[in-house]
């Protein structure tokens, strides 16, 4: 399926149906489930259209009612899909389900993926133009998981990206129930070096890929390494803190009132990535990735107060989270 319009922004990644039991339920007995829609990178696309940029996101799909759900669902967070379809028999959706913890109970995600349609995606099944006209590329290292059909053709899109000067994203973003960690070091190895912005969770940093120390060592190890532009290493609670021409930025959270976690990380890309596109011109300059990382921060604070994966916001209500006005009640 070919994009329309010319997106800033363009993603590639797995989006799934997300079936969840009421808070204080059991996926085991609960009766009705409450279905939401979403996936790493296609967050990071409605994320950053919250901040006006026109955003795409590639995949492929069944063609069924499932699949037509997927893409009806972006469209409304103002998201262009750019699908390759799948019409054979064994066309399927990835699915996850969510069970809400509450201390001492640990939220749980049970995860029925395996062979969904996007597993065999190709390269030549997709519109690759959006990626070489695009200003930013972005996934994560959860696609390159999925498949080694969805390996090669993330490794592709990186590729087709960096020949077209597209600057290339990319959050580590492991699920430890998708791959081993010695599978993925070995994949981030392949991939870091076509990256231009990498967003690091300094756990992924360290646990995957050995880097110790704090924040600011592991990305001058990784900038140093992968001979990247800029990285931006997150670090929960203690903020983030980004690296760029040698500046080293820091920036605390906002608020961690949390209605929903799921999602907050991409809200935190999609947020940097708007910001950067929208005000930055996409220029990875200490001034540029200093606004974008305080508008990733505030972008993220608003998801957690959101149920679903997606960030569904305003630049007007994320600039009023950096001015501190958002706090109470609006009149």
């Amino acid at each position: 399926m070919a994009v329309d319009t010319m997106a800033e922004l363009v993603t590639f990644g797995e989006t799934m149906l997300r079936l969840s039991p009421p808070r204080g339920t059991r996926l085991e007995t609960e009766g009705e489930l409450d279905a939401q829609v979403g996936g790493a990178e296609s967050n990071v696309a409605a994320a950053a259209s919250c901040l006006g940029v026109d955003a795409a996101w590639c995949s492929k799909l069944p063609a069924n009612p499932l699949g037509r759900r997927i893409t009806r669902a972006l469209r409304g967070h103002d998201v262009t899909p750019a699908v390759a379809w799948d019409d054979s028999d064994a066309a399927r959706l990835g699915t996850y389900y969510l069970e809400y913890g509450a201390d001492p109970r640990e939220t749980t995600v049970v995860y029925d993926r395996a062979n969904a349609s996007i597993t065999t995606v190709d390269t030549n099944e997709l519109d690759t133009e959006p990626v070489a006209d695009a200003e930013v590329f972005h996934t994560t290292g959860i696609t390159p998981a999925l498949s080694d059909a969805t390996a090669e053709t993330t490794r592709e899109l990186l590729d087709t990206a960096a020949e077209a000067d597209t600057l290339c994203s990319f959050d580590l973003n492991y699920r430890s129930k998708l791959w081993s960690q010695e599978a993925a070091a070995i994949a981030y190895d392949s991939l870091l070096s076509r990256v231009d912005l990498l967003f690091a969770p300094r756990r992924d940093a360290h646990r995957i890929l050995g880097y110790d120390g704090d924040a600011e060592a592991v990305a001058r190890e990784l900038a140093a390494e992968y001979e990247l532009d800029a990285v931006v290493v997150t670090r929960g609670a203690d903020g983030s803190l980004a690296l760029v021409d040698e500046a080293v930025i820091k920036e605390g959270i906002y608020s961690d009132e949390t209605v929903d976690a799921i999602g907050t990380g991409d809200a935190f890309v999609g947020g940097f990535l708007g910001e950067l596109l929208t005000n930055g011109d996409g220029a990875l300059t200490p001034e540029h990735v200093e606004t974008a990382q305080a508008y990733a921060a505030a972008a993220a604070a608003v998801k957690r107060t959101i149920t679903g994966d997606v960030l569904v916001s305003t630049r007007a209500e994320i600039e009023s989270v950096l001015a501190d006005e958002s706090a109470g009640i609006s009149r």
